[in-house]
């Protein structure tokens, strides 16, 4: 079993990232501790910004079939998505969009839990809203979805846990249920 986690920013500080490694972790409790888990750092795909006429001169850049393969090689996918100006980041979008031209179906139907948070109250509503709104069109099958909230008030990031018992409470329920999923 390989479970792909996707910090859906740039940033090598991401508390997306932080957030994702976090339900992997508990995910990988709820399997299997052997259970394969990796972490996408979105850095290792940077392409030219997606245009039809540089894809016309140029061709997909071969980092957007690198990025599907990884998908293609995993279980089940668990994406934090960053939220900037309440929307994706350009780093995650840049990727998804090339990805796209090769394969409309990007999470080529894999099972999927989408998450976010942000410093702000609403914890990044607006790009999980999103995100979870598109996730079927490109082929997710969209387990489930979870929002932290305000980062800073429901996460410690010296210990790497949640401190809402309320927030650690719905993650965990959410996972459970992609650990049903994954069961069946």
């Amino acid at each position: 079993m390989k479970l792909l986690g996707i910090p859906a920013s740039n940033s090598i500080q991401s508390i997306n990232g932080q957030l994702v490694r976090l339900a992997l972790d508990w995910t990988t409790d709820m399997l299997d501790a052997s259970a394969d888990k990796a972490v996408l750092d979105l850095n290792a795909y940077e392409m030219p910004i997606y245009s039809i006429d540089r894809e016309t001169a140029d061709g997909v850049p071969l980092e957007a079939q690198a990025f599907l393969d990884e998908i293609a090689a995993a279980d089940a996918l668990l994406i934090s998505f960053a939220e900037h100006n309440g929307s994706y980041t350009a780093a995650f979008k840049n990727i998804f969009d090339w990805a796209s031209r090769l394969n409309g179906k990007v999470y080529q139907d894999k099972p999927v839990v989408m998450m976010a948070t942000s410093p702000g109250k609403r914890g990044g509503a607006a790009v999980l809203s999103a995100a979870t709104t598109a996730a079927p069109f490109f082929g997710a099958t969209l387990v489930g979805s979870y929002s932290l909230g305000s980062f800073g008030e429901a996460f410690d990031s010296d210990n790497g846990i949640i401190t809402d018992e309320q927030k650690e409470n719905e993650l965990r329920a959410v996972l459970r249920e992609l650990v049903s999923h994954l069961s069946q």
